[in-house]
């Protein structure tokens, strides 16, 4: 499928869609509340500028100096978000009320008088309780990742290295929004951990390496005893792949594509891989390749394997590696996505999961895209801490 006719199918429904929230939020928040023309059109100019803003945010931006367009790109996006939670909590409520209704039986219509006091009540309820909850998803977006330590029994792990330290930063998006403040409290959130070992498993940036070199160059001051190690994921690509792994090497991080190296000394170690994203692929790349990635590591060894997306962990488990680290989901970042995330990727979705003796941890991320919010899944910093298995 030509890649124009993707973009299609995808942007077609998703702005119909918007269009029609805007709509019904207009009607059901401005219009069924007020009849004074002054406040109507307010609510007009309000919704017809959030819908075109939201659709055609980068052209905005482009147009505009570059604080100016990032400012512009945060209000827009967190209006994206406040359209979300507005409209679910007022469907909620407008379902709630036939269905009360419906349940009372009512013997005949509301007076005018009612109906406006409802819909004012309504209005005023959806307003607030979407309100609340964006402005706690935003805090909680641009909140530093709090620290998870996550114990790991990883099967033929040397008993002299028990308690290694395995820092994982993952869905960093590095961008518009996330710059090089973030970036640099980050690096020293992590330093501060002291951790053996850090792995950034994909989806750095949205954005090219002349965009946000000068943020991403922050990341060269990680440290960790045996280094740094990144791999590629679906946003690297669609940020120019190349020109980024070439970036980041410079930095002094280890990039592996569907490689494999020791990590240890001759006394005690263990194997680590990394492999492209699952969906390089489709931009030309050659992708992920597994084979590749645990060529030459012996079955009576350690193994960890980097890999963006929680794809294909049975056939990782079936090759006999003990821990598989993935990100990709962001744990599905804002209610109601972390319960559809469930249903999609079932206990991959976010968290650790175990098949035979081999197991899977993916990370919530550290940043997020579209809407800078984070409601039912906050962004993390894994500290994984292997024990002999």
């Amino acid at each position: 499928m030509p890649r124009w006719l993707s973009l299609a199918l995808f942007l077609v429904p998703v702005t119909s869609l918007l269009a029609v929230a805007h709509v019904y939020l207009y009607r059901r928040l401005v219009r069924d509340v007020t009849a004074r023309k002054a406040l109507r059109r307010a609510g007009i100019a309000l919704f017809f500028g959030g819908f075109v803003g939201s659709v055609g945010a980068r052209m905005i931006g482009a147009m505009l100096s570059s604080e100016a367009a990032r400012a512009t790109g945060i209000v827009l996006l967190l209006w994206m978000g406040l359209v979300l939670y507005l409209l679910m909590f007022t469907l909620a409520l407008d379902v709630g009320q036939r269905v009360l209704a419906r349940v009372r039986k009512a013997p005949e219509p509301p007076s005018p008088e009612r109906r406006a006091f409802l819909a004012k009540g309504l209005a005023a309820g959806a307003t607030v309780a979407g309100a609340t909850v964006s402005t706690y998803g935003a805090w909680k977006a641009f909140h530093p990742p709090e620290v998870r330590d996550i114990p790991v029994r990883l099967a033929r792990l040397p008993k002299a290295l028990e308690g290694f330290t395995l820092v994982q930063l993952t869905d960093i998006h590095i961008g518009g929004v996330l710059q090089r403040r973030y970036v640099d409290e980050l690096v020293a959130r992590t330093n501060a951990l002291k951790p053996d070992l850090i792995a950034v498993t994909g989806d750095l940036v949205d954005g090219t390496v002349p965009e946000l070199g000068r943020y991403v160059e922050g990341f060269g001051a990680l440290k960790a005893r045996h280094g740094a190690y990144f791999i590629t994921g679906n946003h690297d690509y669609y940020s120019g792949v190349k020109a980024w792994v070439a970036f980041v090497q410079g930095l002094g991080i280890t990039v592996l594509r569907n490689r494999s190296v020791s990590i240890g000394d001759a006394g005690a170690s263990f194997d680590l891989a990394g492999v492209d994203d699952w969906s390089a692929q489709r931009w030309g790349e050659p992708g992920y390749d597994l084979d590749a990635a645990l060529r030459g590591l012996r079955p009576d060894r350690a193994s960890v394997l980097l890999a963006h997306q929680p794809s294909n962990f049975e056939e990782v488990a079936r090759r006999g590696v003990g821990l598989q680290l993935s990100g990709h989901t962001h744990g599905g970042q804002m209610f109601p996505g972390n319960v559809l995330g469930h249903f999609i990727w079932g206990a991959q979705n976010a968290g650790l999961s175990q098949l035979g003796q081999s197991h899977l941890y993916v990370s919530r991320g550290c940043g997020f895209v579209g809407p800078p919010m984070r409601v039912g899944a906050p962004p993390e910093i894994a500290r994984i801490i292997l024990l002999p298995g």
